[in-house]
């Protein structure tokens, strides 16, 4: 699907074959000259392993517009994006994903909504780092200012981290 503007921003909305096929779809061609407006984002898209880079790509698209250049503030958001996306992905029985981007003054705010699932994400916990699984949440708080969740009407969840783009 195109990207399509409203007043909460640019959203956009991927099929699983769209996801499959990427980077040869009209939405990435579209994309690729250039970010429609300068708005908060939002993309969903199906619950694929593939989706993740593809959500990572269009995020770093939309920082380039928003002119978002501090490297570590991008790969925060980028570890973000990922971290959550994935954790949505095995942990929930949803769906779809949103993922939202929005920069507001000197923040960055990143959220991932799920539709929820007998197995909503844990909250962080102290891991254990000779284990690869169970790390992400931790390492998101500690690339963050602040971030929480917010149970949603639909059962799902949303997990939101602020990240300072002043370092």
């Amino acid at each position: 699907m195109l990207p399509t503007t409203s007043r909460s921003g640019v959203q956009i909305v991927l099929s699983p074959r769209e996801i499959e096929q990427w980077p040869k779809t009209a939405s990435a061609r579209a994309l690729a000259y250039g970010w429609p407006t300068r708005q908060p984002a939002s993309f969903r898209v199906p619950t694929l392993t593939r989706a993740v880079p593809v959500c990572r790509h269009l995020a770093r698209l939309w920082m380039d517009s928003e002119d978002i250049t501090d490297e570590s503030a991008r790969g925060a958001a980028l570890l973000v994006i990922s971290e959550l996306m994935t954790n949505a992905i095995v942990h929930t029985s949803s769906i779809s994903i949103t993922s939202r981007l929005r920069k507001a003054a000197d923040w960055l705010l990143v959220e991932v909504q799920d539709e929820g699932g007998a197995a909503s994400a844990p909250p962080p916990h102290d891991a254990d780092y000779a284990n690869e699984h169970g790390r992400g949440l931790v390492l998101i708080a500690q690339s963050v200012q602040a971030m929480g969740t917010r149970l949603e009407s639909n059962g799902g969840r949303t997990f939101w981290a602020r990240i300072s783009l002043t370092g």
